[in-house]
């Protein structure tokens, strides 16, 4: 923690958890925006659905590569370039999603996008842990969730309403839009927070002792896979929206701001509920309460698409109720990775974010197109994803029981 901590932020609390959530709004709209003009870009430029499902793959890969740096240098360079430049070539990358005439143009601005948005949301978790003690930062880290959680459900809105309205290319321009207002927002609110004693020095060996320090450290990996991987037992159904809500739940285009808004209420109902238990329950019995929700709702998730033909009407409830489960214990697991190594909390938020978006990146890439056609084995896999999680969280509890035993300090 930044011993000048108090200094560095005089407006309410709440206030910087919403200038962060801002930069993680880059990635949800990022990915949601676009989605409802999928057919329309795919008819524009003649791709395939493979070739469109390729768009998002890029932008994945991209930002799990960029997301093995954007810590490493945060930590050396300090928290307030690191996004500067992130938000702005984030903005390029989007005015060339504008401009593209090719499928091929297209995923390489896209695949641009992932290696620039990943800065905002990474150094944005270091900024929290910079800022306040354990319990203070799981309560402004689910604040940023509850705010970050409104754009998941605005960005299909926006994208749809301006791809109806105008065409895809002001979809790309609006992001392009979004990327100059945070950027200016920035620049002129966000304050340094790493402290000058803090920094790490920035070279090869140094860079290599610290990936090695925590890539070689189970404690890390098994907490990366627990939080990670459960997420794409909902994600999934978001990459898979296209087949998902206009296939096999008939649902328009216009309509399917429906499932974003009640995932999204999961979200910030989860969020919220993980805040108000900051300092009052141990960790990792808050972590074993969002497995318990998901883990029970995943196995009724299962059984309906086995017993019911899918309909709009039951099939978005099991996904949000499975949003609810994983805000809830999402926040004090990221907490938890950061506290392993105070030293180096911008490379953990790094490699922690690299071990949840390549695997984001194999289910939009792999998994997702193989399973769509099925909301059984759409359940299926969203179940399976969930053990993987669970397994890791499992196993860690048993090997280093004492992770997670104390109640987070307030001060």
């Amino acid at each position: 923690m930044n011993p000048d901590a108090d200094t560095l932020w005089r407006a309410p609390r709440w206030a910087l958890a919403v200038l962060l959530a801002l930069l993680g709004m880059l990635g949800p709209f990022s990915i949601d925006t676009y989605i409802p003009a999928f057919s329309g870009i795919a008819r524009a430029l003649g791709a395939t659905p493979v070739e469109m499902q390729q768009t998002l793959s890029a932008y994945l890969f991209g930002f799990a590569f960029m997301n093995l740096f954007h810590g490493a240098l945060a930590d050396s360079f300090g928290r307030r370039p690191v996004v500067l430049w992130g938000i702005a070539m984030f903005t390029l990358a989007s005015a060339g999603c504008a401009l593209s005439q090719s499928i091929g143009q297209l995923v390489f601005f896209r695949a641009l996008q992932g290696l620039s948005t990943g800065a905002g949301i990474v150094v944005s978790r270091a900024v929290i842990r910079d800022m306040f003690p354990p319990a203070q930062a799981q309560k402004v880290m689910s604040q940023v969730t509850i705010y970050f959680g409104v754009a998941p459900a605005l960005a299909p809105i926006i994208g749809g309403w301006l791809f109806v309205h105008l065409n895809w290319h002001a979809i790309f321009w609006f992001l392009t839009g979004v990327g100059v207002v945070l950027w200016v927002a920035n620049f002129k609110l966000l304050p340094e927070t790493l402290h000058v004693t803090q920094r790490q020095p920035f070279n090869a060996r140094n860079l290599m002792q610290g990936y090695w320090e925590l890539g070689s450290s189970p404690r890390f990996f098994l907490l990366a896979l627990a939080s990670g991987i459960p997420f794409n037992g909902m994600f999934m159904y978001v990459l898979a929206a296209p087949e998902f809500l206009g296939t096999h739940l008939a649902l328009a285009p216009t309509q399917f701001f429906w499932f974003f808004v009640l995932t999204i209420a999961g979200i910030m109902a989860g969020s919220f509920a993980s805040g108000r238990l900051a300092g009052k329950i141990a960790p990792k019995t808050q972590i074993r309460h969002g497995f318990l929700v998901m883990l029970l709702v995943s196995v009724a998730n299962v059984a309906a698409n086995f017993a019911f033909e899918p309909h709009a009407a039951w099939a978005l409830l099991p996904i949000a109720v499975f949003s609810f489960g994983w805000a809830l214990m999402v926040p004090v697991v990221t907490l938890l990775v950061l506290d392993l190594y105070p030293e180096r909390r911008g490379l953990a938020s790094s490699l922690q974010a690299v071990v949840g978006s390549t695997a984001n990146g194999i289910v939009a890439g792999v998994i997702a197109p193989l399973v769509m056609h099925s909301t059984r084995a759409l359940a299926l896999t969203s179940l399976l994803m969930l053990c993987v999680g669970l397994i890791s969280w499992i196993w860690l509890h048993r090997r280093w029981p004492e992770i997670g035993r104390a109640v987070a300090a307030s001060s």
